[in-house]
């Protein structure tokens, strides 16, 4: 029977840089990503500490629901997605978020 393995690719799919996670990064040390609607926690906190070589303390996830937008005379809705914030363990850092803010 093959075994399944876990690709930690699929599941973040991008880093966002507000000025909330700036803020969450400075005084928290906590990083945000928008990661795939099916992710779960334990899978979010395995794709960071495989991608990034860092520990992870905690993991909080929302579903974000997309906003109605006008495209010319009628409208629609943007796609609803997820969005996970995590908490590493005092003195590590994701060094390729930093460079990017």
């Amino acid at each position: 029977m093959p075994v399944a393995t876990f690709d930690p690719t699929i599941h973040i799919l991008k880093p966002l840089m507000t000025e909330r996670s700036t803020l969450l990064k400075e005084q928290f040390n906590q990083y945000v990503f928008a990661v795939l609607p099916t992710s779960t926690k334990t899978d979010v906190k395995r794709a960071v500490e495989e991608l990034f070589k860092v520990k992870v303390s905690a993991v909080r996830t929302m579903n974000v629901k997309g906003k109605f937008r006008r495209f010319g005379k009628g409208g629609g809705f943007k796609s609803d997605w997820k969005k996970a914030i995590v908490t590493l363990k005092t003195g590590d850092k994701i060094e390729l978020v930093d460079q990017v803010s």
